[in-house]
């Protein structure tokens, strides 16, 4: 099938190709997280079940509405559908989500603890990284408890016992917030075990989130 033949096929490669990145990245391994977006306001787009991530194909990629009915594609979706459209319906200012198992940020999930501001970049995803409450994968309790801790203030939670949720504008920017998420989850797991972490006030991650925003071109 070429890809005019592919509906929405840029969103569904996407999709592919920053599947291949959770690994590159060392954010998941085997073919635990997932991806996606939103194509419009009754349908997104989003990775499929079971499938290693070097396998998926655009056309692989289910489109599912507001009701986890698959639209187009052959293939079940991640079962994390039902967490996935929470946060849709939920916040209606996001265009990505993304689920990952990154280790750092995930020990701290074990912990049920959250991530506070000990490094700047933390400003990509709020004040913190809370620690939603626990339930079990795959059932619409998690996407409750998912929402439930990013309010309207968080670009990420950590899913207690679990792994890890962003959302942003894009796939794009949901994917980068599991970066930094990742990567302050780490800073502050090593400066933890040397000492005690400084923490910033929350009134310089609002300034610094403002910075973030206007960054680039």
């Amino acid at each position: 099938m070429s890809e005019t033949e592919i509906p929405h096929y840029e969103t569904r490669s996407a999709i592919c190709e920053y599947g291949r990145s959770l690994l590159e990245d060392d954010l998941t391994t085997g073919t635990g997280g997932n991806l996606s977006a939103r194509l419009d306001e009754n349908h997104i787009a989003i990775s499929p079940s079971g499938i290693p991530y070097a396998d998926i194909d655009p056309s692989d990629v289910p489109i599912v509405d507001t009701d986890g009915n698959v639209v187009e594609g052959d293939v079940d979706p991640s079962t994390e559908v039902p967490m996935h459209l929470a946060v849709y319906r939920e916040r209606p200012d996001v265009g990505g989500v993304v689920h990952t198992h990154s280790p750092y940020a995930t020990t701290f999930a074990s912990l049920g603890e959250s991530i506070p501001a000990s490094h700047y970049l933390l400003a990509f995803t709020g004040t913190e990284v809370p620690a939603s409450e626990y339930a079990t994968h795959a059932t619409a309790e998690l996407g409750e408890a998912a929402v439930d801790a990013l309010g309207d203030s968080y670009n990420a939670t950590l899913l207690r016992n679990h792994g890890v949720l962003t959302a942003d504008d894009s796939l794009e920017d949901a994917y980068t917030v599991a970066l930094m998420v990742e990567y302050c989850a780490r800073i502050h797991y090593q400066a933890r075990a040397i000492g005690d972490p400084e923490v910033l006030p929350d009134d310089e991650i609002g300034r610094l989130s403002e910075k973030l925003d206007s960054y680039g071109q």
